[in-house]
């Protein structure tokens, strides 16, 4: 009950949820006053159907605007979510029927509609505070033994080299750590760990403390390659994305898949310590373009240097 009265708190003290509460009341009173000059608005006839289909959209923004000024609750931001696509289907679907007249209109508003949505499912995303457990997992394989790439995975510090959404991460005691990163719709989010179990050179395993913005744990396990070639790293990750099923639905959308995320962070790890940096190619000079964080230099043969380097 606690936790609930403190989230409605936070909502109801959050600029976007009452700017969100504001843009449906202004939207769904000349809708319900005047419907027909509305749609008119809109660049379609005031026809009785559109009519009353713009005095539900206003009933709807009415309601929408008393939840999330009066009781705010991540539910009306996910009804405001559905309300949207309801209305893009609708104006979809009048484009198709134009007749020309007011064309422009009726682009314009689909147009501000699209954007709305956006702002929408991000409000929905990060003011939802359920989670869906994840589990990832990924290998790779590095040509290098086993105490090398335990080292260099174990220097926490050096870890935002290769992980694409980890900003920071400070040592904080002997087992404790302090990260920070990006999650989805460039929302950043905090946590402390502390490591549970770790024999070096074969394992690392950590864990989220209580309070985590996002509550994650993992292991690392560093198993010696068949035939000499090194090591291969075994990674499993679990958390709780914020958003629930639906939030994962939408973070993939706008091109943050988890699962991808992880496999890019191993591929670069696997260059770091086979190169000492993260390679790109010609056809990519600006590096990750999310981010485009990495420091880095074009593909090119290994000197005559380091090929004796590798050789021996």
């Amino acid at each position: 009950m606690k936790t609930d009265t403190r989230s409605a708190s936070r909502l109801r003290h959050d600029p976007l949820v009452r700017g969100l509460g504001w843009t449906s009341a202004l939207l769904g009173v000349p809708q319900v006053l005047t419907p027909a000059g509305f749609a008119r608005a809109l660049g379609v006839d005031d026809a009785l159907r559109h009519r009353s289909a713009t005095t539900a959209v206003g009933v709807r923004e009415l309601a929408a605007a008393t939840g999330l000024l009066g009781r705010p609750h991540p539910a009306w931001l996910w009804g405001r979510v559905s309300g949207d696509l309801m209305d893009l289907a609708m104006l979809t679907r009048a484009l198709k029927n134009h007749d020309g007249r007011g064309l422009g209109r009726t682009v314009a508003a689909t147009a501000a509609v699209t954007a709305i949505t956006v702002t929408d499912v991000y409000a929905a995303v990060t003011r939802t505070h359920r989670s869906a457990p994840m589990e990832l997992t990924a290998t790779t394989t590095v040509a290098r033994p086993p105490d090398e790439v335990y080292a260099l995975w174990s220097d926490l510090k050096r870890l935002p080299d290769f992980m694409a959404h980890v900003d920071e991460v400070r040592v904080t005691g002997p087992r404790t750590s302090h990260w920070r990163a990006g999650a989805p719709f460039d929302k950043a989010v905090e946590w402390d760990a502390e490591t549970t179990q770790e024999v070096p050179g074969e394992l690392i395993v950590w864990r989220s403390v209580d309070g985590a913005d996002i509550d994650n744990s993992g292991e690392v396990r560093f198993v010696p390659a068949p035939g000499g070639r090194g090591t291969e790293i075994r990674v499993t990750l679990r958390y709780g994305l914020p958003g629930g099923a639906l939030g994962k639905a939408a973070a993939r959308y706008f091109g943050e898949e988890p699962h991808q995320q992880l496999d890019d962070d191993l591929r670069r790890f696997k260059q770091i310590a086979e190169t000492g940096e993260v390679v790109r190619s010609e056809g990519a000079p600006g590096g990750k373009r999310a981010r485009g964080e990495f420091r880095q230099h074009p593909a090119r043969p290994l000197t005559e240097a380091e090929l004796k380097e590798a050789l021996a």
